[in-house]
């Protein structure tokens, strides 16, 4: 390994570090100073150690095998807010909320962020959204670096943005994300961002541990919160449908009060969270044709164990 000025750690354990609380333990968790710091360790790192870039782990399960190679997890070095008229740039550590709190106060709206779990770099790589508005919609440009230790800048068109989707390559680390913000008035993007975390209270399970949601709908976008909304090709319904809310194996439950969550309610392993994933894809499949396709991240190995 090369030596950094941040911190190296062997053998860390990493289910402290994700919402659902699973997971074995990667070879090496590197938390780098400063963006110069994670430049000289990429670039000096041998090219065939595989490379894990993680957020603050809202969406993501970790077998309970652990990770073979390099987690990268950003901390404070790269959590800065800054603003320049109508553009926000926001550190890939920082978290979404929080952008969007500090935002509102500038009179820029980003409310969108208000509700999805995480910090940015997560958010841009999978192009969160909510109520019709997603990252794409509000990037300018990213910066990051790549797997060989090169500082890059991307722009929207460059990250190739789906539903749920982004083509930034494996093992590059997201630094920074610059983002365009329309105006508004403070209080009333605060309280645009009340209602939408009274609605998502009312509809979620925000007091489990859960990673969000489960799946991808397979309408190919999120719920939009309008009044024509509508659920027939949404995640949650079609499980719904396969009778599976409440549903348990092991310590695993898909949400009685929203079926498209995975909980950890007692004690469960990445296995349980995994299997049950699986065999509500095999139900949904069986009942309505369609193969749900996994939103959240699964990496790592399984026990030795099985």
């Amino acid at each position: 390994m090369p030596t950094p000025r941040g911190a190296l750690t062997a053998d860390r354990p990493l289910s402290d570090l994700t919402w659902l609380r699973v997971g074995g333990p990667a070879d090496w968790l590197f938390q780098p100073a400063d963006c110069a710091d994670l430049v000289a360790f990429l670039g000096g790192l041998d090219p065939s150690v595989p490379v894990f870039p993680i957020g603050v782990g809202s969406n993501l399960i970790v077998r309970d095998g652990g990770i073979r190679g390099v987690v990268i997890r950003l901390g404070r070095g790269f959590n800065e807010i800054a603003f320049d008229g109508e553009r926000v740039t926001a550190g890939a550590a920082a978290l979404d909320a929080h952008v969007a709190r500090k935002a509102a106060d500038q009179g820029l709206d980003l409310t969108f962020l208000r509700t999805i779990p995480g910090a940015i770099g997560g958010a841009v790589r999978m192009n969160a959204g909510c109520y019709g508005s997603y990252v794409a919609d509000h990037l300018l440009e990213v910066h990051a670096v790549t797997r060989d230790g090169r500082e890059v800048v991307l722009s929207c068109e460059d990250m190739g943005f789906g539903y749920r989707h982004s083509n930034l390559p494996e093992g590059w680390v997201l630094t920074r994300a610059v983002f365009r913000a329309e105006k508004g008035d403070p209080a009333a993007l605060h309280a645009k961002m009340e209602d939408q975390l009274a609605r998502r209270d009312a509809s979620q399970p925000t007091k489990d541990r859960t990673a969000g949601s489960t799946f991808r709908n397979p309408a190919g976008f999120s719920s939009t919160g309008r009044a024509d909304d509508t659920h027939e090709l949404k995640a949650w319904s079609l499980i719904d449908a396969a009778g599976l809310r409440g549903y348990r194996l092991g310590g695993a439950m898909m949400s009685e009060k929203h079926p498209n969550f995975l909980i950890n309610a007692e004690n469960a392993t990445a296995a349980d969270l995994e299997s049950l994933g699986e065999l509500v894809r095999e139900r949904v499949r069986a009942s309505a044709g369609l193969e749900l396709q996994w939103e959240v991240i699964r990496i790592g190995e399984p026990s030795p164990a099985g």
